[in-house]
């Protein structure tokens, strides 16, 4: 029987998916989601900071906001890139990747809190947050109860 910590971190890091297949099928989804959300970052000229958080960006300083959001867009292209190999090639990760979500939502919760900034309508990336957090947290408990429900069932 395997423990919380092996079915998170297995010793053999394959193309397995243990338990059930429904974590593995929604984080592709948010993968390709989050793929698409870092290019935007990335990409767009102002980093999506005004015209899609909705950031007064005629203030001064406006530069380093814009400047911010683009580099939030670069790691968030490495998590992605990371977050599709899992989908390609390293599939018995996938709860591990859930664990690793939660926590990412949690810490930007935290950074929200302790530095908070005025929207002039609330970000997309704020509602999602509401529901990203509570889905990680179900995917990695279902994604843990059925590895383990399957690796006991092959036991006995």
């Amino acid at each position: 029987m395997q423990t919380i910590f092996e079915i998170i971190l297995p010793a053999k890091i394959d193309n397995v998916i243990r338990g059930s297949k429904i974590p593995f099928y929604v984080f592709t989804l948010y993968a390709i989601i989050s793929t698409v959300r870092s290019f935007i970052h990335l990409l767009a000229p102002d980093g999506g900071a005004g015209t899609i958080a909705g950031m007064d960006l005629s203030v001064t300083g406006a530069d380093g906001i814009i400047f911010a959001f683009g580099l939030w867009g670069s790691s968030q292209l490495l998590f992605a890139i990371i977050q599709l190999l899992v989908v390609i090639r390293y599939r018995s990760l996938v709860p591990f990747m859930w664990l690793m979500l939660a926590l990412e939502v949690l810490l930007r919760e935290l950074v929200g809190k302790m530095k908070p900034v005025t929207f002039a309508h609330t970000p997309p990336g704020a509602i999602g947050n509401q529901i990203l957090l509570p889905l990680a947290l179900v995917m990695l408990a279902w994604s843990l109860w059925s590895a383990y429900r399957q690796t006991d069932k092959v036991q006995h």
